[in-house]
């Protein structure tokens, strides 16, 4: 079809800035199919100035942001494709990940904390033993949230004992405090000059801060913590106009939908019913499974989180999140830690080269155990080993790690319905690995389904964008979304065999367990 012609059948379209813990990306999609029509992707670099710390640079994470808008408008150009067709721009964001700037000079006053950073592990330790009976779960009727080094009020909290510059920000009223999607927005829509701070409900129900019933920041959290109410960004819904954007080439363009990523995965994947889930394989592992309009509160470790509230009038929708910590930040560590991989895609190949772990178990709990175990005193373990072990088992056995991860998460989430899931639905950018995917159905004894357009996160915050109220360019309503092609991937091996493999996972997990009990002195 000649680009020119083709030019004539594209309805609005519709962008995405998908902000993740490894990499930065800016999609545009067609808002009658749901077609990508072009992406352009950064990565970002991860500091560890000391063990268990996380770091990224909130000015790095910015830039990113600008030039993938760039280099996407000038891959639609070459197109032929209109950037004027662009209606609005949808925010997705790695949660919990928190940052400090000042609101008069616009400046970061300290790196972001990634939210798989253990700095706050002491923090969460005197948190945790003045209250009453020394029960983390002690703020969670009114967060669906354990205390834990996980979240961003103990991330702000450390900032505010340890950095002068932050202290000194709040004390003179110049602090503002935001996750990645509150700098974002707070940047693109004018910055000091005027830059609206607010975040949305999913991101503001992972800061340990925001009351998941009335929906709003909560003062007894706050006193909780010792925070001032008066840095915190104002919480919008998931889908409005919050702001036009103020400069570049899509200068203009409102900024109407905002989700954190796990949120935009649950809607990018239309699990808009009670009882659709989904698992999002990215730097960590995100099951969620929609609840419908009342919150659940888990038995089995898991976390109660609010799914989205698409317009401002719209009833919130909750979810039960199984969260893992190590994902694909597993390769990573293969390839830049022990240089035995150069690349994921060599990963899949050494695997398969064995298509046995050969008895070698892997528990990555670099930042402690997540859900189900909320275990911070957890770290990685390798065993199983014999002499036979080679480089190929431990890559099989790292990639089973994710998959008998997520069983864990499955099974919490299974008890706590009482309605087993008959099959998985898939995404994010580790789905990519074919072995994985086929692993993760032996393991679950369940199917598998991965959509084949990967880049559903993005999606879920396009749909979010374009649904607004002003905008109206996309439709949510069930008769109008566009039918998803996938691919299913079913269990090959027989139950009794997995569950032996499973067993001996959960065997590892115990040994992994009390390794460190409190942060190490300086």
């Amino acid at each position: 079809m000649a680009a020119s012609s083709h030019r004539i059948m594209l309805g609005p379209l519709v962008a995405a800035i998908d902000q993740g813990t490894s990499s930065t990306r800016f999609l545009v999609f067609n808002s009658k199919t749901a077609e990508l029509l072009s992406h352009h992707q950064v990565e970002i670099k991860q500091s560890f100035p000391k063990e268990g710390w996380v770091e990224e640079d909130p000015k790095e994470i910015l830039q990113s942001v600008y030039e993938c808008m760039e280099r996407t408008c000038e891959k639609l150009t070459q197109l032929n494709i209109d950037i004027s067709n662009i209606k609005a721009i949808g925010v997705t964001n790695q949660r919990e990940t928190t940052l400090v700037w000042d609101k008069e000079t616009g400046e970061p006053l300290y790196n972001a904390i990634v939210w798989l950073d253990l700095r706050t592990q002491s923090t969460v330790e005197r948190l945790i033993n003045k209250t009453p009976g020394r029960n983390k779960n002690h703020l969670k009727h009114k967060t669906g949230l354990p205390i834990s080094t996980y979240f961003s009020a103990v991330k702000l909290r450390w900032l505010m004992d340890n950095v002068d510059e932050v202290r000194e920000a709040v004390v003179c009223h110049r602090a503002m405090f935001g996750t990645v999607d509150s700098w974002l927005i707070w940047c693109l829509t004018g910055g000091k000059k005027g830059g609206v701070h607010c975040t949305d409900v999913t991101n503001a129900s992972r800061t340990m801060l925001f009351n998941i019933h009335t929906m709003d920041w909560d003062p007894e959290l706050c006193k909780y913590f010792g925070i001032p109410m008066e840095i915190l960004p104002r919480v919008r819904s998931s889908s409005e106009i919050y702001g036009l954007m103020k400069s570049g080439a899509l200068s203009g363009i409102p900024i109407s939908g905002c989700l954190g990523d796990q949120s935009a995965a649950l809607v990018g994947q239309m699990c808009f019913q009670d009882g659709q889930a989904k698992n999002t394989y990215g730097t960590g592992c995100f099951l969620l499974r929609n609840t419908g309009p009342k919150p659940v509160m888990s038995d089995h470790g898991l976390l109660t989180t609010v799914a989205y509230k698409l317009g401002r009038d719209k009833p919130a929708c909750y979810a039960l999140e199984g969260s893992v910590a190590i994902a694909g930040a597993v390769v990573r560590w293969l390839q830049d830690n022990l240089g035995i991989i150069g690349s994921s895609e060599e990963l899949e190949k050494l695997a398969a080269s064995v298509g046995t772990s050969y008895g070698c178990y892997f528990v990555p709990a670099f930042s402690g155990l997540y859900a189900p175990y909320w275990e911070p005193s957890a770290r990685g373990i390798i065993c199983g080993l014999t002499q036979f072990t080679n480089k190929s088992h431990l890559a099989f056995a790292a990639l089973e790690a994710v998959c008998f991860q997520t069983r864990e998460i499955l099974d919490a989430m299974n008890q706590d319905s009482g309605i087993p899931l008959t099959q998985l639905q898939v995404d994010g950018g580790m789905t990519s690995n074919r072995l994985l995917m086929q692993l993760q159905a032996d393991i679950l004894c369940i199917p598998v389904v991965k959509p084949s357009m990967p880049e559903t996160t993005a999606l879920g915050a396009a749909m979010a964008a374009g649904a607004a109220e002003g905008v109206s360019v996309w439709s949510l309503s069930p008769e109008d979304l566009s039918e998803v092609t996938s691919e299913k991937f079913e269990p090959q091996i027989n139950p009794e065999e997995s569950e032996f493999r499973y067993a001996r996972w959960k065997k590892a997990v115990q040994k992994s367990m009390n390794w460190e009990t409190t942060e190490p002195s300086d």
